[in-house]
């Protein structure tokens, strides 16, 4: 009886330990602060150099990237073709291609095809 009851316990706590881990509260990026202020050429050459440290360096981190506008869509931008931006949020009509830009986001991976940065939950610094 008392084997059942431990074996029950410890199922009970790593079930609640599991369901803890998979629903996790979402990450605001918008209001986090920036682990990596960088520029877009900076960050660019250290991915092309060691992609693997970079992604394990930079990777789910929050960071703030400036340079020029180079791509304009409705949600995404690129910068200086190197770093794409993914927009939660329509982006305002206040932009322009080749007007400088600083922007804040989440590292999500770099694309080795077309050899570029990919942000997402993206916000424009003012």
């Amino acid at each position: 009886m008392r084997k059942k009851l431990i074996i029950l316990s410890a199922i009970i706590v790593a079930a609640i330990i599991s369901y803890n881990y998979i629903y996790q509260d979402h990450r605001d990026i918008e209001s986090e602060s920036a682990e990596f202020v960088i520029s877009t050429a900076e960050i660019s050459n250290q991915f092309s150099e060691d992609a693997l440290a970079s992604e394990q360096k930079y990777l789910n981190k929050t960071i703030e990237v400036s340079g020029t506008i180079s791509e304009l869509n409705t949600n995404e931008i690129t910068i200086d073709d190197k770093v794409f931006c993914q927009f939660s949020n329509p982006i305002l009509n206040s932009i322009n291609v080749n007007s400088k830009i600083k922007v804040k986001g989440r590292v999500i991976g770099y694309d080795d095809l077309l050899e570029q940065i990919k942000l997402d939950q993206c916000t424009i610094i003012k």
